[in-house]
């Protein structure tokens, strides 16, 4: 094995951090690997040579030995005895590359989603609303092991309780989660007889929500460790509460701004009045001028929705429709064509709109004629 300067192998400095020598030695196995460089004999020389010098600069203690005395400190450590093998080596390095690793830690549970339906009027002032989801808790009569009482999990036989195995192919050495087990590392002779070695049962259970003022449709509302209870003893899941604010009678909400259509009688849009509109606060009255047309929007400031996620209440915007009169009297018509007879020639200096249009068709079809 050459005896280089392992500092100079790898290409870091001497005072280089252990995470620099990981990198540095990451680089030239990948460029170096034998498998990528068939055509190169030199490569697994080189690449032999950088494992030697990560073995000793990533351990503490050969490293020191290593800074003071040379390779005379360390040269005993290496081979036989008491030095790493290469594939011990290669698969800290290369571990999380391949699915390796040491293992991993309890799972989380699995978050939950829960549709949740509430009125325009619980949506702008918020509620609190007790809902029920059915999901998996920890089995009561075996704690969550899975095993009978009386009886506990057992080491894998595959992986010795590691909850992973090693594969090695020439100078791969990859961990991969254990087949038989699944990661678990235990294995259930005598399952339990409540939720069958799952660990875990469906229950439903009832959750008390606190909607905020101002939410809308598709807000989510987030209630931590209300989901799934976990299959390996890890912190449960969440559950996330999805807002849908159902139609309402009166209203159509556009962000912080209500909208509502208020009919009125053709003798309220010519000669004016006032009216009482409905607001999510009660009435208020609306003061309609003379000579109002279909369309006309009214502004209510302040009596819209105050948004969840802050800023200034919107405001309620009326739109006023003129209403035609249905099933007249027979004396009810007549005095409408008496007042019809008495706009006579001027009726197009009442109804300018109408005037206006049928100009406009006329132009439309002059226009075609050309």
């Amino acid at each position: 094995m050459s005896k280089r300067d392992y500092y100079e192998i790898l290409g870091v400095a001497r005072g280089a951090s252990e995470q620099e020598i990981k990198k540095a030695y990451r680089r030239i196995a990948m460029k170096y690997h034998p498998d990528r460089n068939t055509d190169d004999p030199s490569a697994e020389e080189k690449f032999k040579e950088a494992a030697e010098a990560y073995e000793i600069l990533s351990d503490a203690d050969k490293r020191g030995a290593y800074d003071r005395f040379g390779h005379a400190g360390v040269d005993s450590q290496m081979g036989g005895g008491g030095g790493a093998s290469f594939s011990d080596i290669f698969g800290d390095v290369f571990g999380d590359i391949f699915g390796g690793g040491r293992g991993r830690g309890p799972q989380r549970g699995s978050d939950l989603r829960y549709n949740l339906s509430i009125s325009l009027e619980e949506a702008v002032k918020g509620t609190t609303i007790t809902i029920k989801v059915p999901t998996l808790v920890e089995c009561d009569e075996c704690g969550g092991s899975g095993s009978r009482r009386g009886s506990s999990p057992t080491d894998c036989t595959m992986c010795g309780g590691s909850g992973h195995v090693r594969m090695q192919q020439g100078f791969f050495a990859v961990q991969q989660t254990c087949p038989t087990c699944r990661g678990k590392g235990k294995m259930i002779s005598d399952p339990c007889g409540g939720c069958r070695g799952q660990g875990r049962v469906e229950k439903e259970k009832s959750l008390s929500v606190k909607v905020p003022p101002g939410v809308d449709s598709g807000d989510r509302i987030r209630l931590s460790g209300e989901g799934e209870s976990s299959p390996d003893g890890g912190p449960r899941g969440d559950l996330y509460v999805q807002i849908a604010v159902k139609e309402h009678a009166l209203f159509e909400r556009d962000g912080r701004h209500l909208y509502c259509e208020v009919p009125i009688s053709i003798v309220d849009a010519a000669l004016g009045g006032e009216l009482e509109v409905p607001t999510l606060d009660g009435r208020v009255k609306l003061k309609i001028p003379a000579e109002t047309q279909t369309g006309k929007l009214f502004r209510i400031r302040g009596k819209g929705v105050k948004p969840v996620r802050g800023g200034p209440v919107g405001d309620l915007l009326c739109r006023v429709v003129v209403e035609t009169p249905v099933k007249l009297t027979r004396q009810q018509k007549e005095l409408l064509e008496a007042f019809q007879a008495s706009l006579g020639n001027q009726g197009d200096k009442h109804s300018p709109r109408k005037h206006s249009w049928f100009d406009g068709v006329k132009n439309f079809f002059d226009d075609m004629k050309l």
